[in-house]
Formats: structure tokens, C-alpha cells, sequence
């Protein structure tokens, strides 16, 4: 009788530890999902668009792959001057996501020709909350934080969204500090 008792507590307490342990590290690990949406590129050529989409979207899972985030990716572009909070509140719903981003690629126009750019971009963020609230806006200018000349375009894409990510993440931290003191 006495060994039944001392196994009953003791399977008790394993699953009693068991369960602590793993409400720990859902609080503290708590994987954040963002939807990116395909970047807005101007001049709106659509020789263009594809590989921008290639090199922002490589750039983006190469960043979030160091972070514990998980990246959603949608092939619809949204208007980055006009956003419907509905739209991005309906988009982090149906996809469970956190966050969405609403991204921006602009192209140096240099010369006189119609299609002749240099490889200098701005990559412009957006992040809203999964309630379609506008939570931080940034850019990343290629020229003018690297003074970058040479280089491909699809490398100028990747440190502008590298950049701009990094923009975004220390705004957010921020704004999230400053609402933890004021609370």
C-alpha cells in the first residue's frame, strides 16, 4: 500500500513539473506570424516586379530565419498610400497572422531614357496589427544609409528590406518599452 502512494505522488509530481515547465516556454517563446504582402514597386514596369518580389521576398526569410517569427507570404499587392484597415484586419484573420506588413520598392529613375534606373532603391514598410491598426511605418534609403554606387539591383533590394526590417523591429521595441514603463 505504501508504494502504491509514494507512485501516485510521484507520477503527480512529474506531470505537476511537466506542465510548469511547458506553460514557461509558451510564454516566453511565443512564435509572432507576419503577413507580407507583395511589395508595391515603382515605376509600375512589369519587367520589374517579378524579380523585386524574388529578392525582397529572399531577403525577408533570410531575416526572419535568425528571429522567432513566422513569415506568411501572399501574392496580393495592396496600395501602399490607401490601406483599408477591414482589408488587413480580413487578411491576418483568414491567414492567423499577427502582424502584416505592407511593403514598398522605389527605383532611382537616373538618365533620359524611359526604362533606364540605377541600382539605388528605397524600401518603405508598413506594420499593422492583426486589427488592421497602424503600428510603426519606415523606410530604408540604399544611397543614402550605404552609399551604395555599385552593386546589382537585386543586392540593393535585399540590404534596403534588410535595413527597413531592422528599421521597423527597433521602432517596435520602442514603442513596446515605452508602453510597458507607462503601464
Amino acid at each position: 500500500m505504501g508504494k502504491k502512494i509514494t507512485f501516485i505522488v510521484l507520477t503527480g509530481l512529474l506531470f505537476a513539473g511537466a506542465s510548469l515547465l511547458k506553460a514557461q516556454q509558451l510564454s516566453g517563446d511565443r512564435i509572432s506570424r507576419v503577413l507580407y504582402f507583395n511589395p508595391v514597386v515603382e515605376p509600375d514596369i512589369e519587367e520589374i516586379k517579378e524579380p523585386t518580389n524574388t529578392a525582397f521576398f529572399s531577403a525577408v526569410s533570410d531575416n526572419l530565419s535568425e528571429r522567432k517569427n513566422k513569415m506568411l507570404k501572399t501574392e496580393t499587392q495592396i496600395s501602399f498610400d490607401s490601406i483599408d484597415q477591414k482589408t488587413i484586419a480580413d487578411y491576418c484573420l483568414n491567414n492567423d497572422a499577427d502582424f502584416a506588413v505592407v511593403p514598398k520598392v522605389k527605383y532611382f529613375k537616373v538618365g533620359l531614357g524611359k526604362y533606364v534606373f540605377s541600382n539605388q532603391v528605397v524600401v518603405s514598410m508598413k506594420l499593422f496589427d492583426a486589427k488592421g491598426n497602424l503600428v510603426t511605418e519606415t523606410d530604408y534609403d540604399t544611397y543614402k544609409k550605404n552609399m551604395r554606387l555599385l552593386g546589382s539591383t537585386t543586392n540593393s533590394v535585399k540590404i534596403g528590406t534588410n535595413g527597413a526590417i531592422k528599421g521597423m523591429l527597433k521602432q517596435f521595441r520602442k514603442m513596446r518599452s515605452s508602453a510597458e514603463i507607462g503601464l
